[in-house]
């Protein structure tokens, strides 16, 4: 499995980018989908997670009701909307698959993924 982020750049608090991550693989869509995010100086920080079928999601506290994970499994993608940006939230954000048989969403470490996109960078500037 290989994954592709892209859609990062620099963007004035309060504002919105969508980030993308296309996947390749026949079976893309029995993944769990997660993102997470890696600010400089600090440990990668899960931010959100997509089941297999896109009905379930879940988001860590701090970005509830900013962020929206959804994804194409005709097109073998996941997208993460970012509404109403703030500085804290610049950090590298990185897409992750979860192939391993999956019982739930809930999975938030980095461990829980079996495969990662390069990343790619947020900067929210105040």
């Amino acid at each position: 499995v290989q994954l592709q982020a892209s859609g990062g750049g620099l963007v004035q608090a309060g504002g919105s980018l969508r980030l993308s991550c296309a996947a390749s693989g026949r079976t893309f869509s029995r993944y769990v989908m997660g993102w997470f995010r890696q600010a400089p100086g600090k440990e990668r920080e899960f931010v959100g997670a997509i089941s297999w079928s896109g009905s379930y999601t879940y988001y860590v506290d701090s970005v509830k009701g900013r962020f929206t994970i959804s994804r194409d499994n005709a097109k073998n993608t996941v997208s993460l909307q970012m509404n109403s940006l703030k500085p804290e939230d610049t950090a590298v954000y990185y897409c992750a698959a979860r192939t391993r048989s999956s019982a739930s969403i809930y999975y938030l470490n980095p461990p829980d993924y079996d495969y990662w996109g390069q990343g790619t960078e947020v900067t929210v500037s105040s």
